[in-house]
């Protein structure tokens, strides 16, 4: 009898711990859909990384309409996926939700915070890395005047637009930043039209250099200005292969890496909850280089940049946050 106590015991432990491994992850895309090349898809990258790693198979879905958020949670909790990491502020709503149903399976969410026991909440300090851009922007214009383009206006996007603001000021305190959002709704999000009339009006206030953060709405702006023969900046993922010799840089969001680790916590048996701040010093923002923009940025450009990606690491150098207080001061 003893024998057979030891026995199953070890049994459930042999168990207990192939659960801990059995990461069955799933990942709920917000408008825009994987292949926005910009928020989206550094999700994307981020689960395949995951997948091409470990072998490990994931499932996705694509939220098309608002309705579909809390669907898609519900449907992969039921079926046992765990972790389901959910991609962007809108989703916050049908997460609490669902995550209030089913206290057991782990999920995480980018860009916004859900206080329960059983969700990562994961936020960036996009005004950080949108400042170092915007040192590169003031050095690279020969004008003196940049251009901004948001997607839909909300205080996210407003924090990005401040760092940007800051870091151009930081160059040139006499350089203006001309700023557009596309719209107030999801749609802001899905408008390259929009968006290249925006660069363009920009253009012809003289910008000469103009970041987007704008989903897909940005592939609108970076042809326009490839197309005026000016520059551009990408946002979140690398888009500086979209129009080589057109693209300064882009401002790097790492989702793909909070994707990455959220499902390999589980896998790991590593998983934990809580509230998650990714910056320059944790590796979560940053300025891309590639073989795709190296001829454009020179050593005083990039001398600039380091000095400032440095000295906010470090703390000698502040980015004031627009989240703090709904004010840019720049």
């Amino acid at each position: 009898m003893k024998k057979l106590i030891l026995g199953i015991a070890a049994s459930l432990l042999m168990s207990a711990s192939a659960m801990a491994m059995d990461a069955k992850p799933a990942v709920v895309y917000d408008k825009g859909g994987r292949n926005d090349g910009s928020f989206n898809q550094a999700a994307y990258n981020g689960a395949e990384k995951f997948k091409s790693e470990t072998g490990i198979e994931y499932r996705e879905f694509e939220v098309t309409d608002d309705a579909q958020r809390e669907q898609a949670m519900r449907r992969f909790a039921s079926d046992g996926n765990n972790p389901i990491v959910v991609i962007g502020f809108s989703q916050a709503a049908a997460l609490e939700k669902v995550a209030k149903e089913f206290p057991d399976v782990n999920f995480a969410i980018v860009d916004m915070v859900v206080e329960l026991p059983n969700v990562r909440s994961i936020v960036f300090k996009e005004h950080e890395g949108s400042f170092l851009v915007g040192v590169m922007a003031a050095k690279a214009s020969k004008t003196g005047k940049v251009g901004f383009v948001g997607g839909m206006d909300i205080p996210l996007i407003r924090k990005f637009a401040c760092g940007y603001v800051g870091g151009v000021k930081s160059v040139n305190a006499d350089a203006e930043v001309i700023q557009n959002m596309t719209g107030t709704t999801g749609a802001a999000w899905n408008d390259p039209t929009k968006g290249g009339e925006l660069a363009r009006a920009q253009m012809d206030q003289g910008a000469d250099v103009v970041y987007h953060a704008a989903g897909g709405t940005g592939f609108g702006v970076l042809q326009a200005v490839a197309d005026a023969g000016k520059l551009g900046i990408g946002v979140d993922s690398n888009q500086n292969h979209l129009h080589p010799g057109n693209v300064l840089t882009s401002m790097l969001k790492r989702v793909d890496v909070a994707v990455y680790d959220a499902f390999s916590d589980v896998k790991n048996d590593s998983w934990s909850t809580g509230f998650a701040v990714l910056g320059l010093k944790e590796g979560g923002v940053d300025y891309a280089m590639d073989e795709n923009n190296k001829p454009l940025v020179n050593d005083d450009m990039m001398a600039a940049v380091e000095s400032a990606k440095s000295g906010i690491i470090d703390g000698s150098v502040e980015v004031h946050d627009y989240m703090a207080d709904n004010s840019c001061p720049y």
